[in-house]
C-alpha cells in the first residue's frame, strides 16, 4: 500500500477542497439513470461493490451490497441515510484485505487522486471481478462550447484529468474505453451536462459542484458570466451553438473505463 495522500481540512485529498466547495454538490449531481444503466451493465453479475471516491453516492447501484470509501468529511455528510456510510480512506491505500469485492468503481474521482496508478493499483488488488471507472478524456474536452466562453476551465480540466488510454492501460490489456452519451436532460451537473442549457452555468450554485470552477480566479469568471450573459441575452450564443439545445445526447469527453479480469 502507498502512503496516504495529503489531506485538507475537512479531510478530503487531492487538489480540491470538498469542504469549501462541495456544500451543496448533492443538488446538482444527481445520478442521471441511463449513465447509471451503463455503470450497471459493465458491473455485470457482482454483488459486492467498492465505490472509491464515493461523494455523496451518486451512482452507487441500490441492488447490490456497497461499501463506499471518501476521505471528505464535507461529501461524507451529504450521503442520503439509505446509503450506507462512507469510509474515510484515499484511493492509495484502501484498508482491504485483496480480493475482498466482487467489482470496484469510482467515477468522476480519479483526477482527484494524488498517485493514479497507486489508486488503480489498490482497486485491482481488492476486486476480484472489473474495475470500473468513469472519468474525461482530456483531448475532447473542447468539443464543449464553453472553451469558446471560458477556456481557463477547459485548460484546469485538461491537465487534471489523467488520459483514459494511461487508466486503460494501468487497469491491463482486458480493459475496454467506452463513451458514455451524455443526455440533454441529464441530471449529473457536471460541466457538459449543460451543453443544451448554457443558462445553468450562470448559476454559481451549479458551477461550485463543478470543482473546476474552484480554480478558475474571479476576473476569468467575472468574463465568463458577462461574455454568456451578453450573448444569450442577443440570441448570439444561439446563433453559435442553439442546435445543442435539441440534441438528443452529446458525444462530449465523458468515458466508461471497463477493467476486466
Amino acid at each position: 500500500m502507498q502512503n496516504e495522500a495529503p489531506r485538507h481540512q475537512d479531510g478530503s485529498a487531492g487538489d480540491a477542497n470538498y469542504g469549501a466547495i462541495g456544500k451543496g454538490y448533492a443538488n446538482f449531481r444527481r445520478p442521471d439513470p441511463r449513465i447509471a444503466r451503463m455503470i450497471g451493465i459493465a458491473l455485470g453479475d457482482a454483488r459486492t461493490v467498492l465505490n472509491v471516491g464515493a461523494g455523496a453516492g451518486s451512482y452507487e447501484p441500490k441492488d447490490r451490497t456497497v461499501t463506499p470509501v471518501e476521505p471528505s468529511q464535507s461529501m461524507r455528510d451529504q450521503r442520503p441515510p439509505h446509503l450506507p456510510a462512507a469510509i474515510d480512506a484515499v484511493a492509495e491505500n484502501l484498508p482491504f484485505k485483496d480480493a475482498s469485492f466482487d467489482a470496484a468503481m469510482s467515477t468522476f474521482s480519479v483526477h482527484q487522486w494524488k498517485d493514479l496508478n497507486a489508486g488503480l493499483r489498490e482497486m485491482r488488488r481488492v476486486t476480484r471481478g472489473p474495475v470500473i471507472i468513469m472519468s474525461c478524456e482530456p483531448s475532447e474536452l473542447d468539443r464543449f462550447w464553453l472553451d469558446a466562453y471560458c477556456p481557463e476551465v477547459i485548460a484546469v480540466e485538461s491537465v487534471r484529468y489523467p488520459p483514459v488510454h494511461d487508466i486503460a492501460q494501468a487497469l491491463g490489456a482486458n480493459s475496454e474505453i467506452l463513451s458514455v452519451p451524455i443526455p440533454l436532460d441529464c441530471t449529473d451537473g457536471f460541466n457538459e451536462a449543460y451543453y443544451g442549457r448554457p443558462e445553468m452555468l450562470l448559476d454559481p450554485a451549479a458551477r461550485l459542484a463543478c470543482s473546476a470552477w474552484s480554480f478558475v480566479d474571479d476576473d476569468a469568471v467575472q468574463r465568463f458570466e458577462d461574455a454568456l450573459g451578453r450573448d444569450l441575452a442577443s440570441g448570439h450564443w444561439d446563433e453559435r451553438f442553439g442546435e445543442h439545445r435539441k440534441l438528443p445526447s452529446f458525444a462530449g469527453s465523458l468515458k466508461l473505463i471497463v477493467g476486466r479480469v
